[in-house]
């Protein structure tokens, strides 16, 4: 079946073993059992020669993981009595997922010494899809994917910011992969009245089709909105993105999408434990532009600070000599003073630019806490975009936007010029 699906030659198209089916099916479901925390586990022995653990990245909130009081940091290293370093990341998900009401055992190891043991009780973990919360006057709104509670929990967030009186809107699209194709139709109709939101177009008559979308807009016109994106906003992201910039509503900020323009259908087997997913179509934006391995651009480029080979020699160095990690562990409530002093001390000892230092040490530090909803002193997208809603024209800002169909046939234009 794999051999099969991937002579195909199309990426998107694809066998599912049993775990991707299962991943794939919280996704689609919006839900699943569990004990509610997002986990990595490295495949080999960590730099400092530790065991490879399960790390907690973070509690998912109001969950049963959540509320027994376990950490970003901590360690799990045995479940249900059970070694973790030998299991692979599926066998340890398989052990923590399951049946709602059922118990789970952790030994939960925190810092060097402390080992506690923590028994959880599985219960209905929805997909976590949406961060929000107010910049000043401004709502900021993050999609972390598409599932069914994609807009209802975007609803949420929109009467929290019309209930704090907000006047413009930002919405955070970045590193996005995409989801359920309804979902993002959906999203778009919170910000657009009525009208094309996306259109589908195969060799198959009955999946060419045109999504519209569908009753009052929640978010109302005279409300600025810009959307930001990167090279991680993919598939249902992009619909959004694009929906959104041809129709006229909002303004593009950070980096080109990654470029995404096709539909997959999932096809279970064996009663749902496998599958295949197989593209059946392309998506069309409104102005009837595919993006598939092209992207949408942003208005207004903003990207982070790039780094040479030479500053991957040292970044690897820094980072095998593992001091951000020791500096947080010193100084776990650093705060920015700190943070740039020490930026700035390894910028001196390993010739880095002391911006990208200052992130990837406030990045650690979320790694160990509950990151906040934005970052507004390192994220220089989300930055540019304040001040774009804050101290710009943004009526003329819109003047100059281009739907993606004008764009590509300027691009057109430009190569045959060149061309001859």
């Amino acid at each position: 079946m794999q051999g099969m699906l991937n002579a195909l030659g199309n990426p998107y198209s694809a066998f599912l073993v049993e775990s991707e089916m299962s991943d794939l099916s919280d996704t689609t479901q919006g839900s699943f059992g569990g004990v509610g925390l997002y986990i990595s586990k490295p495949i080999e022995a960590r730099p400092d020669g530790k065991p490879p653990y399960v790390e907690v990245a973070a509690p998912i909130e109001d969950t049963p993981g959540w509320r027994a009081g376990i950490n970003p940091g901590d360690l799990i290293i045995r479940i249900n009595g059970e070694a973790i370093d030998v299991l692979s990341m599926d066998e340890v998900l398989s052990r923590l997922r399951g049946t709602p009401g059922e118990e789970v055992k952790l030994i939960i190891r925190r810092g060097e010494k402390l080992e506690f043991p923590v028994t959880l009780v599985r219960a209905i973990i929805e997909v976590s899809t949406t961060k929000f919360a107010m910049i000043d006057n401004i709502g900021y709104l993050k999609l972390l994917t598409f599932t069914p509670m994609t807009v209802p929990r975007a609803r949420d967030a929109i009467s929290d910011f019309k209930a704090k009186g907000y006047k413009a809107l930002i919405l955070d699209l970045r590193n996005n992969y995409g989801g359920l194709l309804n979902s993002a139709v959906g999203i778009s109709g919170l910000f657009v009245e009525g009208g094309v939101v996306v259109s589908t177009k195969s060799r198959i008559v009955t999946d060419i089709q045109t999504f519209y979308a569908r009753g009052k807009a929640e978010v109302a016109a005279d409300i600025p909105m810009v959307v930001l994106i990167n090279r991680g906003s993919a598939s249902a992201s992009e619909i959004v993105a694009g929906a959104l910039k041809d129709r006229g509503r909002a303004y593009l900020v950070g980096e080109k999408s990654f470029g995404k323009g096709s539909v997959q259908q999932v096809y279970p087997l064996d009663n749902n434990k496998t599958g295949f997913k197989l593209t059946t179509a392309r998506y069309y934006t409104p102005s009837d532009v595919n993006i598939d391995k092209i992207g949408i651009p942003p208005d207004r480029e903003i990207k982070f600070p790039d780094f040479t080979e030479a500053d991957a020699e040292k970044l690897n160095e820094l980072i095998n000599a593992n001091k951000i990690p020791g500096f947080i562990a010193s100084k776990p409530q650093a705060n920015a003073a700190e943070i740039d002093a020490f930026a700035r001390q390894l910028s001196r000892e390993y010739s880095l630019d002391a911006s990208l230092l200052r992130r990837l040490i406030k990045n650690e530090q979320n790694r160990t806490t509950i990151a906040p909803v934005y970052d507004l002193e390192y994220d220089v997208q989300l930055q540019e975009a304040v001040k774009i809603l804050k101290e710009e024209n943004f009526p003329a800002l819109m003047q100059t936007s281009k739907t993606l169909k004008t764009l590509q046939d300027e691009a057109s234009d430009d190569e045959e010029a060149v061309a001859s």
